[in-house]
């Protein structure tokens, strides 16, 4: 609804004017509005601004209740309130359970979660 002229907006072939974050939108819009029993989602914030992707991600567990939904993700935000976290590692499933669980033994999934933790803490100093 941002857009000059709303929903009527001409996009352009393939989304051409559109930022990677109004695209990704679109696609998960399309993708609830199919109403499929499954529903598969890679990367599903991967182009969304911090400041939106809360907002995303509540819209994604509103929309997608009572649905099966295998999201494929990097970010803890995207994963950390799943029902069940599959933690790949060289093509095989190392870990499996919720957040909690993975994160009270000491594994490759509290590994990453603490790495990713102390680099976002990390400051540039000049």
């Amino acid at each position: 609804m941002a857009l000059p002229e709303g929903y009527d907006t001409v996009i352009g072939e393939g989304g051409a004017s559109l930022s990677g974050g109004e695209k990704q939108h679109i696609s998960i819009a399309r993708a609830m509005m199919k109403d499929a029993p499954v529903i598969f989602l890679d990367e599903a914030t991967a182009n969304v601004d911090p400041e939106n992707e809360n907002e995303l991600m509540r819209a994604i567990q509103a929309l997608t209740a009572e649905k099966t939904v295998i999201m494929i993700a990097h970010r803890l935000k995207t994963v950390e309130h799943a029902d069940q976290i599959l933690v790949i590692d060289h093509g095989k499933i190392a870990q499996q359970g919720n957040h909690e669980s993975l994160m009270a033994e000491d594994g490759l999934y509290k590994t990453f979660i603490g790495e990713r933790r102390e680099a976002a803490s990390w400051k540039v100093r000049t």
